[in-house]
């Protein structure tokens, strides 16, 4: 049996833990910062590097190449003072936009009204960011027989751009987590399984003219009309072929388009079309043909046709994001840890990605389990629950009393 599995073992003996919302001035502490993905969260993470620092612990960070946002990680070390093994406790720093939505207060002002706590990114994610560092003196308090990780990241909401550049930057010093929870809000339910993200740009390019004399252009929109069809064509086929798997509440893998603009003028002929669309495909599938399938349609289907029209068309493609599903293994470690810790054994599985997947790929075992609904994430007066964040305190206070020596003993 793993270290890990042999904590489970006395998680029902574990002493009662103040379930009140202790973590509440970091969570507003963290709301207060604008680090919507357009906007650096420097001044985040410099913040929770000076805090961990005066407690003696020290972070690295890992930068885009502008160094205006960045990843960290810390980790508070066992009682001898190892740092490699152990738990990574996962976040992402950066928030959607609140552009064009309404809301009550203030987003980046978080306020308690009626037992939640409004704000935006209090759900999605900092909720569980601001609980597990306000756990940081009772990490440190207890005689840890395995390394607790902080991993916080950047642009996770934009398609997880900077986790990677963390993990990266974990293999080639040579640390190797045991497990990694994600805190994702999932009312506090491990959640098993989640469904690969990939995000793509299409161009299309025609040849602009008068829209008198049609037959001298190119229409760049009716084309990528005919090549949004198609990805429609695909997904309903998997729609109603599948593959399937009912414990998603979407049970198959999807496609669609997202957004669109082309053309400058009614009286003209479109030169250029630009769309976005995106598949969330089911963890088991590959998703790399899905995205072949589409590009083969462009290239042998429509180019060919678009340029008897005109010679110098083009229809080109550019990844925007990708990010892995997550499948993870009832016999796992950290699953039979997080279930033992939550009580709960449903097998949840959910249509939204998170950076679960991309910890799995490198080798790290992964789940996820945080507070809040995601039905809030993402809205106007997004919020969580006084009543979930304690829960989330009492689970953390249980997780890091697995991760002691004592637990290991009994």
């Amino acid at each position: 049996m793993s270290q890990i599995a042999e904590s489970t073992a006395s998680v029902a003996q574990t002493p009662s833990y103040d379930s009140g919302p202790a973590s509440l001035p970091w969570i507003k502490k963290l709301v207060s910062f604008d680090t919507v993905s357009r906007n650096p969260n420097m001044g985040l993470i410099e913040t929770v590097r000076d805090e961990l620092r005066a407690a003696g612990i020290e972070s690295t960070l890992s930068t885009d190449p502008s160094g205006k946002w960045a990843n960290l990680f810390a980790t508070v070390p066992a009682h001898d003072g190892a740092t490699n093994g152990g738990i990574v406790l996962s976040g992402h720093t950066d928030v959607v936009p609140v552009d064009g939505q309404k809301w009550d207060s203030d987003p980046f002002k978080p306020e308690i009204r009626d037992g939640l706590l409004y704000g935006r990114g209090t759900c999605d994610m900092k909720g569980f960011i601001g609980a597990s560092l306000s756990l940081l003196p009772k990490m440190q308090a207890t005689k840890l027989a395995r390394p607790i990780h902080f991993a916080l990241s950047f642009d996770e909401e934009v398609g997880c751009a900077g986790a990677p550049l963390m993990i990266t930057d974990l293999q080639k010093r040579g640390l190797r987590p045991h497990g990694c929870i994600v805190g994702e809000p999932t009312s506090m339910r491990p959640v098993i399984a989640h469904k690969g993200i990939n995000a793509y740009n299409c161009c299309v390019r025609g040849f602009a003219a008068h829209s008198s004399l049609t037959p001298k252009g190119l229409n760049a929109i009716e084309y990528a009309a005919r090549l949004i069809c198609y990805i429609r064509d695909v997904a309903d086929e998997f729609r109603a072929q599948g593959p399937f798997d009912e414990q998603y509440d979407v049970p198959f893998t999807t496609a669609q388009t997202s957004t669109i603009n082309g053309g400058n003028a009614i009286n003209t002929v479109p030169a250029e079309c630009n769309f976005a669309f995106e598949f969330r495909n089911l963890p088991t599938l590959d998703p790399e043909p899905i995205y072949q399938r589409i590009e083969k349609y462009a290239r042998e289907e429509l180019l060919p046709k678009m340029q008897k029209e005109h010679a110098n068309a083009a229809i080109e493609f550019s990844k925007i994001a990708a990010a892995p599903g997550l499948d993870a293994s009832e016999q796992a470690a950290i699953t039979q840890l997080v279930r033992a810790l939550t009580a709960n054994q449903e097998k949840r599985k959910v249509a939204y990605g998170t950076e679960a997947g991309l910890f799995q790929l490198a080798g790290v075992p992964s789940i996820v389990c945080g507070p809040g609904n995601i039905e809030q994430a993402h809205k106007a007066n997004e919020y969580v629950s006084l009543e979930q964040l304690a829960a989330c305190e009492a689970f953390l206070g249980k997780f890091i009393h697995s991760m002691s020596v004592e637990a290991q003993v009994r």
